[in-house]
């Protein structure tokens, strides 16, 4: 849904050309520091980027599920690493507080979230608890003493985005430690300046360079009763599936915008590279890659069109979602690996950055559920529906 299409397109073109002239020619620079530079920061945040999804009341942009796809497209043209550094905020970090959240959260954090003076981090994951989100064991015991209800929290979580940086943790716990299933695991919103966190180092990945994430250790940690998301204990994972499914829509589109911007060069290499006598855009064999990616990412692009103008109108987009992601990170992949091709031995080295988005890419398959996983959501909610 389109609210304004001459103000939303306004807004991507200010977006596209915050990409081309800032972002694109700062990747190097990233990928070298293993840091965005400050001044790029603060151009985010005065662009709105960090409020992109917080409600206009709130100050943020308040855009709708199509909008916030047609910018991640945008956005999806550079390093990820620039996304990621306020898609967290805006997405899984913040949204659990504005889906659920009691008015006393919303308008205590919003307001700090959309201007970028909190940067938000989603603790769900555990050393032993990844995709089997339900089995975490980081516990919030319930406790009162002279200041009032609070939750002790002791446990651990591991590869969280942006947990170096983080102001607050929109974090998961288990309050009722006799349901060992999902019902009896809560969300809250926790000062990641309360006594008792420790940040573990920023774990060294693969790529990625410039989004930073790390171990996050709880001992003890006093969180008080009003921070529980809602109000209410036993909603944390319903809340989580809420935030993954939205965020589902937001990764697939950064996959497209990717899988475009790769392409985009593999093409211009192609016309460029003589071999032969002539360009080897001329070679049918790579013209069938070009071909194929170019299939690949507008199927895509589509799809997650669709599924963003169906939670817009209010549907239930569980399967729409994991499609949309499962297809849209597997021909990123694909489409990265076919550039890399195209590139032949200048794709794996470093003097194009392809090698770099190859790198990059690969987690789009494993964050906010692995593509194993969204196979079994599509397939479920597939057999759910026929029963």
């Amino acid at each position: 849904m389109i609210r304004d299409p001459e103000i939303t397109q306004a807004f991507l073109d200010s977006v596209r050309s915050f990409v081309n002239e800032r972002l694109i020619p700062a990747e190097n620079a990233v990928a070298e520091t293993d840091q965005i530079p400050e001044d790029i920061v603060q151009e985010m945040k005065a662009m709105g980027l960090f409020g992109l999804t917080v409600p206009e009341e709130y100050g943020g942009l308040g855009v709708t599920m199509e909008e916030e796809s047609l910018i991640m497209f945008e956005m999806g043209r550079t390093s990820p690493a620039f996304r990621s550094l306020f898609g967290t905020t805006v997405g899984i970090g913040s949204q659990g507080i504005l889906i659920d959240g009691t008015q006393a959260q919303k308008d205590h954090y919003l307001p700090k979230l959309a201007s970028g003076e909190l940067t938000a981090s989603f603790a769900l994951t555990e050393p032993e608890a990844g995709s089997d989100a339900g089995s975490l064991r980081t516990s919030a015991r319930k406790a009162t003493d002279d200041k009032g209800d609070h939750y002790i929290v002791n446990g651990s979580k591991r590869f969280i985005t942006n947990a170096p940086t983080a102001g607050i943790f929109t974090l998961m716990a288990r309050t009722d430690p006799n349901n060992k299933g999902s019902g009896g695991v809560s969300a809250f919103i926790v000062d990641a300046k309360s006594p008792g966190i420790t940040v573990g180092k920023p774990d060294k990945k693969m790529g990625q360079r410039g989004a930073h994430t790390a171990d996050v250790n709880f001992d003890n940690v006093r969180v008080p009763a009003e921070n529980i998301i809602g109000g209410k204990e036993g909603m944390g994972f319903k809340t989580a599936m809420k935030v993954l499914e939205k965020g589902r829509i937001h990764i697939a589109a950064i996959c497209v915008g990717a899988a475009e911007r790769m392409l985009e060069d593999a093409l211009k290499y192609a016309m460029e590279r003589r071999q032969f006598g002539q360009p080897i855009a001329e070679f049918q064999l790579v013209q069938a890659m070009l071909a194929d990616s170019k299939m690949e990412a507008y199927a895509a692009r589509c799809m997650v069109i669709d599924a963003a103008r169906r939670r817009d109108n209010g549907e239930n987009v569980s399967t729409e979602a994991s499609c949309c992601k499962l297809f849209a990170s597997e021909i990123c992949g694909k489409v990265a690996d076919r550039a890399v091709q195209i590139f032949g031995g200048s794709g794996y080295v470093a003097d194009h950055g392809i090698e770099r988005f190859y790198r990059d890419v690969r987690l789009f398959r494993l964050y906010e559920g692995t593509s194993q996983i969204q196979q079994l959501v599509i397939a479920r909610n597939m057999i759910k529906a026929a029963s």
